[in-house]
């Protein structure tokens, strides 16, 4: 008697092979379901291994098009960005794969989902959070959590042994020494010999960036127009190469970006779960578009709503790497950095030259920049006396500070 259908979220590697099999062993009837989020991976080979070890139905799902629209470009109108300087890769993703695995469970009646996430890292929390805000009556089954499985699993060795027992094909090719994980937006790269902060990660580590040093000797020049703070379009400023759907678009300064070795980053960040982790990135395509919308955001966006704006861009790169993308007040903040997008509009010229993005002009019909008005020559509507104003409100905040905090310092102590 089964005990229920389950959805694994399946890759075909190791791991998820290895709960297919296990989860079969405990009496459940396993569907695999395998998003395409851009990463580089044989699916027709991927489907008919989760075949071959007894899925009853396979589902391969092409989401790149909607990743890009639904997930990456509201990021990139938060300009989101978490601890200053990741940005966000994996953590925009699950919501993504997690929401159409809940759609194939709610659709084939199944009771359970799972997946191979470990217990140490943070998407175990963002593909639950998911599941349990879009289908609350799942039931999740999480191995990497389950004494009986991870008790039995202790490392790769023994998931090794379980596969040649239950004829699970494993790859023969030598397993680098770190994991990674891809998708369109990036390449992240962690543990194994990489847990060491202090090692250097190795030349060869890189997938999705050619080394800088290594890239072309002339820049590659680009003009990215937007509207409503998403990109709408790019174009080659030297052979004209025009992009203009949101995957093309994206795709394209994913090849840009690469091919001069943008986008590298090794950090040091502050998992939700209570420790810190060691993390190499690699986001060219993003790491263009961050910097673009970044100067158009500024050129056409007043001052105090992008004050606004950016606390909220703050709040919400927490909200996203915690997991809570589908959580009434992220679902809040997304409405509200929406809102102040509707101005962010115009186009930018860049170059992108071994490793960096140079911003080279803007132009917009909704700037606010006045360019008679700010001329050194041009004397224009404004009295260089207003200035003065200005000064005495300062002046008079920063005298009484520092008057406060002589009389505080002078005083005898006790």
């Amino acid at each position: 008697m089964s005990k229920g259908t389950v959805v694994l979220a399946y890759s075909g590697g190791l791991d998820t092979s290895c709960i297919l099999v296990w989860l079969k062993e405990e009496g459940y009837d396993v569907i695999t379901y395998l998003a395409d989020i851009g990463q580089e991976e044989d699916f027709v080979a991927a489907r008919k291994k989760a075949e071959s070890l007894g899925a009853t139905k396979v589902f391969i799902e092409d989401l790149r098009a909607e990743f890009v629209e639904e997930f990456i470009w509201p990021s990139v109108q938060a300009s989101a960005i978490y601890e200053d300087r990741y940005l966000l890769g994996t953590s925009v993703a699950r919501p993504c794969i997690a929401r159409r695995q809940v759609q194939i469970a709610r659709r084939e009646g199944a009771q359970y989902v799972s997946h191979g996430a470990t217990g140490k890292g943070n998407d175990q929390i963002r593909f639950e959070l998911t599941c349990y805000a879009l289908y609350p009556e799942v039931k999740i089954i999480a191995p990497w959590r389950i004494p009986e499985f991870y008790n039995r699993f202790r490392g790769r060795k023994d998931l090794m042994e379980y596969a040649e027992k239950h004829g699970i094909p494993v790859a023969v090719t030598p397993k680098a020494p770190w994991s990674m994980d891809a998708n369109l937006m990036h390449i992240s790269y962690e543990s194994g010999i990489l847990e060491n902060p202090k090692s250097h990660a190795p030349s060869d580590l890189y997938l999705m960036t050619k080394n800088p040093e290594d890239a072309p000797n002339s820049p590659d020049m680009l003009e990215i127009h937007f509207r409503r703070g998403v990109p709408t379009q790019v174009t080659h400023l030297k052979d004209g190469t025009s992009k203009s759907t949101p995957l093309e678009i994206f795709s394209y300064l994913n090849q840009i970006g690469g091919k001069h070795g943008v986008g590298r980053i090794d950090i040091v960040e502050n998992r939700f779960i209570g420790m810190k982790s060691r993390g190499i990135y690699e986001t060219p395509g993003g790491t263009i578009l961050y910097q673009a919308h970044l100067d158009v955001e500024a050129f056409t966006m007043d001052r105090e709503v992008r004050r606004i704006k950016q606390s909220l861009g703050i709040k919400f790169s927490e909200m996203l790497y915690n997991g809570f993308w589908f959580s009434p007040e992220c679902e809040f903040v997304r409405y509200c950095i929406a809102k102040s997008q509707e101005s962010v509009e115009g186009r930018v010229q860049l170059s992108v030259f071994k490793g960096q993005v140079y911003i080279l002009g803007r132009e917009s019909p909704k700037s606010l920049y006045n360019e008679e008005l700010v001329s050194m020559d041009v004397q224009g509507d404004y009295d260089p006396c207003d200035a003065s104003g200005f000064i005495k409100i300062n002046a008079v905040r920063l005298r009484e500070h520092h008057r406060l905090q002589g009389a505080a310092d002078s005083k005898p102590q006790d």
